[in-house]
């Protein structure tokens, strides 16, 4: 894996932290849903995930992480359908699906 592709990695992996910093230990549905600088921020970090996992499979087109595709089309959506997104459904990326990508990044990362 070549340097450009790891800082990518390394850009997704940053994003997720943030995102775990940001919500907090404890994961309060409520507290996101009503703190509208804490979804701005989180979506932030949501589209450079997905643009960081765009350019990578540009360069990487058969890394092994899961759902590339819709990490991709989770960042068009909060791009061109922001007045679609629902606070649930980030709140379900962020719960369901970003540790497992945490994993993985992390992973590649230690190679």
């Amino acid at each position: 894996m070549d340097n450009k592709s790891k800082k990518l990695l390394f850009d997704i992996l940053t994003s997720i932290n943030n995102i775990e910093v940001y919500i907090g230990t404890k994961k309060i549905f409520e507290e996101y849903d009503n703190n509208p600088m804490l979804q701005d921020a989180v979506e932030r970090n949501i589209e450079i995930i997905g643009e960081a996992m765009n350019k990578l499979l540009n360069i990487e087109p058969d890394i092994n992480i899961s759902n590339t595709r819709r990490i991709v089309d989770a960042r068009n959506k909060i791009i061109h359908g922001y007045d679609e997104i629902e606070n649930v459904q980030i709140w379900n990326i962020i719960i369901n699906h970003l540790p497992t990508l945490k994993q993985e990044v992390e992973q590649y990362l230690k190679d």
